[in-house]
């Protein structure tokens, strides 16, 4: 199965892309899976170039791409200003309004504080269930006392668990059909 990992960390190195990395990680120990990592700080120039003339740059439609035609996606972002990035934000924009529909999405973030987790809920949830995501129901906080304390590979886990199980049931961009909501949620309970 093919896995796409999405990370928006702007630093080298970012601990949003270590926590992409521990995600994807987990998934794997989970179902074998084929994993490609979008780094989204190389594609900033061509996104902003296609919010200008409309048109994706060689990156960008490569990754376009593989996001459309993954069987399940890992996304992280940085927190700013209590939100997701909006480098983040402007990738998700610039996908064709219909490659997520059906597909499973981890949803993750970092940021500085404990103060900032409702951003999975209050801002990533609502994105990914306007692209008719399906949002596995653990999401990944780590705010930077998080790293090496207990509960955060716990919740790793169990989020890579629900995401490896839905994997399957997903549906690529294109395909015709979308398993109901109740039936992607009921392969959680085998």
């Amino acid at each position: 199965m093919k896995l796409v990992v999405v990370s928006a960390g702007l630093s080298v190195p970012s601990s949003t892309r270590l926590l992409a990395d521990r995600l994807a990680a987990a998934v794997d120990r989970h179902t074998p899976v084929d994993a490609q990592v979008v780094e989204l700080r190389e594609l900033a120039v061509e996104i902003a170039h296609m919010f200008t003339n409309g048109f994706a740059g060689k990156a960008l439609a490569a990754a376009q791409d593989a996001v459309a035609g993954a069987d399940g996606l890992i996304v992280v972002t940085p927190v700013f200003s209590a939100s997701y990035s909006g480098l983040f934000k402007s990738f998700f924009d610039v996908l064709d309004k219909d490659a997520l529909a059906g597909k499973p999405v981890l949803i993750a973030a970092t940021g500085g504080t404990a103060r900032h987790s409702l951003v999975l809920d209050h801002a990533l949830r609502p994105l990914f269930a306007y692209l008719r995501a399906v949002v596995v129901p653990t999401g990944v906080y780590a705010a930077s006392e998080d790293w090496g304390a207990q509960g955060l590979a716990e919740r790793t886990e169990r989020a890579a668990g629900e995401l490896a199980a839905l994997m399957p049931l997903g549906v690529r961009a294109g395909e015709p059909g979308i398993l109901p909501f109740a039936e992607q949620l009921a392969a959680l309970q085998r």
